[in-house]
């Protein structure tokens, strides 16, 4: 990928570019993907059509975060996935210092793939593991086993790659803390710079959702959360926004464009933008995207009161919390409202300051939700 030091006035973009293919959907997926692998050198050629349009139209900016996620991206194989690599390259800015990461599942992620990915600047992968347990992979219908994984992850340090995240899930159907924790332990086994660890959220719309089966409760649930939070803290890494940890300069440098409401494009169908002050998104639609027929909806413009509620949104999620004083400075607002709320809730060990930055506890993260919500509508 061609890199570059140009000076573009400062204009930083993140890229986000949605590979919508997966051999088989996992159970309690609602990310927008589809099976029917005849549609992928199309899709390619569509997705290169707008990189190369938004390219042009993106002149301005320097490219310094790349996201290829999907779907599977690695099931596009190493013919597409360096097309695109290489469009990107030729149509994009992009920083010298880049991070490019793509999404891996381990039963998709070989030896031509990973070396293709490497030849052409991707420098991060995030893998897909969710469970070290086999029977708890095949509960939630993902489609490799751990070992598939270890390897995977294995073959990519050999190909050259240092900056690897993993992804777990907790929460399963039936699982219990002990479990979810010997899961992280196995996985800390395979050295990875990066954690992402979601809790199992099901949608209506999904197969699991419809079945309804019995999670861990609440109590149980949290309970898990703050061990984990606990025993990744003892390993050395950093608990920097709700689910996720890092080694020491390892945060994913692309996903706090979305924590700090910096610009990002999303391409590809249901992918999302945040530019120039205004929002847009494809449909999820993949035959509509390919034809050309599917151009950005539900734009608008993001006023700069929803944006400071939306600041406090995004910012609260991550350790770093949110700063009044660039709070107030950006959006021209008294913060007296939400500082007072912040001393409720630091009372109640929800909540923590230093100086005039206000951050949530793990606690605090456990609530989140309900948190946030009361901090906004403090300045509404």
């Amino acid at each position: 990928m061609r890199k570059t030091n140009a000076a573009t006035g400062g204009k930083l973009l993140g890229l986000y570019l949605h590979i919508p293919f997966c051999v088989k959907k996992c159970a309690y997926c609602d990310f927008y993907s589809v099976t029917d692998a005849s549609l992928k050198a199309d899709y390619t050629a569509a997705l290169i059509r707008d990189i190369k349009a938004y390219g042009e139209r993106c002149s301005g900016y320097t490219v310094d975060t790349v996201y290829i996620g999907g779907g599977t991206p690695t099931c596009l194989g190493a013919d597409y996935l360096s097309r695109i690599l290489q469009a990107v390259g030729a149509c994009f800015a992009i920083a010298e210092n880049a991070e490019i990461t793509v999404e891996c599942n381990p039963e998709s992620t070989y030896q031509a793939v990973l070396e293709a990915m490497h030849k052409h600047g991707v420098n991060r992968l995030s893998f897909g593991v969710q469970a070290v347990h086999d029977t708890e992979l095949k509960r939630i219908g993902r489609i490799h086993d751990f070992a598939q994984a270890q390897a995977a992850v294995e073959l990519a340090r050999q190909c050259g790659f240092t900056n690897i995240s993993l992804d777990l899930m907790y929460g399963l159907p039936n699982q219990t803390q002990a479990q979810f924790l010997d899961s992280v332990t196995q996985c800390l086994t395979l050295n990875p710079q990066h954690l992402s660890c979601y809790g199992l959220k099901l949608e209506p719309a999904t197969p699991m959702g419809r079945e309804n089966p019995v999670l861990p409760d609440d109590d149980t649930q949290a309970d898990t959360y703050l061990a984990m939070c606990r025993l990744l803290r003892r390993n050395g890494f950093e608990h920097y926004e709700i689910s996720n940890f890092a080694k020491p300069g390892f945060r994913s440098r692309h996903n706090f464009k979305y924590w700090d409401l910096s610009d990002y494009l999303g391409l590809g169908p249901g992918a999302h933008s945040f530019l120039n002050g205004r929002r847009f998104a494809f449909a999820r639609d993949i035959r509509a995207y390919i034809s050309g027929e599917s151009i950005p909806q539900d734009e608008e413009e993001v006023s700069d009161f929803r944006r400071q509620g939306e600041y406090l949104l995004v910012r609260l999620r991550t350790s770093d919390g949110a700063d009044m004083h660039d709070l107030e400075n950006r959006y021209h607002v008294s913060t007296a409202p939400y500082e007072q709320v912040f001393r409720m809730l630091e009372k109640h060990g929800l909540a923590a300051h230093e100086g005039t930055r206000w951050y949530l506890t793990e606690q605090g993260f456990l609530v989140s939700n309900s948190i946030i919500n009361t901090v906004v509508e403090a300045g509404e």
